[in-house]
């Protein structure tokens, strides 16, 4: 079994927990508690792959500061950024939740799924598709529109999608860990030895 952390972040009312239930249980339920962290376990095949999957959904805060999800996002190995298509402000979140990411994690290249949701909403749409790929593009994440009140396997895509990401993710973070804790133990090593002498 291949352990997966995915942390899915955006602003409230985007549809976050309603995404987690709907991938674990396949049932849409509308109304949730938005103030509680919630960790969400299963276990799916991908790819031939048993995973182990922890989803971790975090409660937005506007305004937020940035040292209180820090911890989560060192946590997990890929996220979801999740915004509402009727709600403006939702997508215009989704850079500075990026960002965060990319600081805390040193890099531009770490599995990320943007996901538009609500596009059974249509009459209400504030942000387009080709807004959307054009920010995922920009952002260097993926990007699926779906809509979670209506459909589990958009749903189930986009969280196998990110899943494929974090599978496909080069490794010189571990290497490069690996290395430095090997040239630290050397060099200790070589002070005791001189030391002794």
């Amino acid at each position: 079994m291949v352990p997966v952390k995915l942390l899915i972040l955006g602003a409230q009312n985007t549809g976050k927990t309603a995404l987690c239930v709907r991938f674990i249980t396949k049932r849409f339920i509308g109304e949730y508690d938005h103030k509680k962290e919630v960790t969400y376990r299963c276990s799916r095949t991908v790819d031939q792959e048993t995973v182990d999957l922890e989803i971790l959904d975090l409660p937005f805060k506007v305004g937020f500061k940035k040292a209180s999800i820090e911890s989560s996002i060192r946590w997990a190995d890929g996220f979801l950024l999740l915004y509402s298509i009727t709600q403006r402000s939702s997508f215009l979140e989704i850079p500075r939740l990026k960002t965060l990411i990319d600081q805390t994690k040193q890099s531009l290249v770490f599995p990320t799924v943007l996901v538009a949701n609500k596009a059974d909403l249509e009459v209400g749409r504030k942000v387009t598709t080709e807004e959307g790929q054009r920010l995922a593009k920009d952002l260097g994440c993926g990007f699926r529109e779906l809509s979670v009140a209506e459909a589990v396997l958009s749903v189930e895509a986009a969280i196998f999608q990110l899943i494929r990401s974090v599978f496909q993710r080069p490794l010189p973070d571990r290497r490069s860990y690996m290395l430095t804790v090997r040239h630290a133990l050397t060099r200790k090593l070589t002070r005791s030895k001189t030391m002794q002498w």
